[in-house]
């Protein structure tokens, strides 16, 4: 296993990195108690190279240009300190509505059952307003007590006059509140992965 460079999060060297568990539709999910960090967003939107920048590893989580390759929930483990949890993609569209309602029944089942899940990071694309199933999950989130942390990736496509208009869009798509966290990040050059790595720092300990 390739030896991972060692980056900082707050309180923390990433020292070990592997994935531990891979839980499929009929799976029973692992009763961890270490703090949980969950994905989730459409496919092809970049989460398994998100996922890869935050572990400092080129291809642990396995990307591909096919949308849909993530049909499990995948739990990595991180320094036996928290695991990086990378749920299904939705929107795929060569699915059957069967099993897209199996896979929505699988994250849910996962969102209500995880007793240590600290948050949910929501990926969308920077470049396009988010969907109607972004719309859609972003809700489903708050409905299941959580308050969705944007993503908003491929932030190195767009130039740099054309970021503040995209952020207000989706912000105002999700009719996001002043207060709610929305990070644009680029996996080509890690913009936003300090923000995120601080995030995960503060909450994984919850507060009294």
């Amino acid at each position: 296993m390739a030896k991972a460079v060692a980056q900082d999060i707050p309180g923390m060297k990433i020292k070990k990195a592997e994935l531990e568990t891979v839980c499929g539709i009929s799976s029973v999910f692992p009763k961890n108690v270490l703090p949980e960090f969950a994905f989730a967003g459409r496919s092809n939107v970049g989460k398994s190279s998100l996922i890869n920048a935050l572990m400092q590893r080129k291809s642990l989580a396995r990307t591909s240009q096919t949308p849909g390759k993530t049909q499990t929930v995948n739990f990595y483990n991180i320094n036996d300190e928290l695991y990086l949890v990378d749920l299904p993609g939705y929107g795929f569209t060569k699915v059957s509505e069967s099993v897209k309602a199996k896979w929505g029944r699988m994250v849910e089942r996962y969102l209500k059952s995880s007793k240590v899940l600290r948050a949910v990071f929501l990926l969308v694309d920077i470049r396009h307003k988010p969907t109607a199933d972004d719309v859609l999950m972003y809700q489903w989130v708050l409905s299941n007590g959580f308050h969705p942390i944007v993503i908003a990736t491929k932030y190195d496509k767009l130039k740099k006059n054309e970021i503040p208009k995209a952020i207000k869009l989706i912000r105002e798509t999700f009719a996001m509140e002043k207060e709610d966290v929305l990070i644009p990040f680029s996996a080509e050059s890690k913009a936003g992965r300090e923000e995120i790595y601080k995030l995960i720092g503060e909450l994984r300990t919850p507060t009294a």
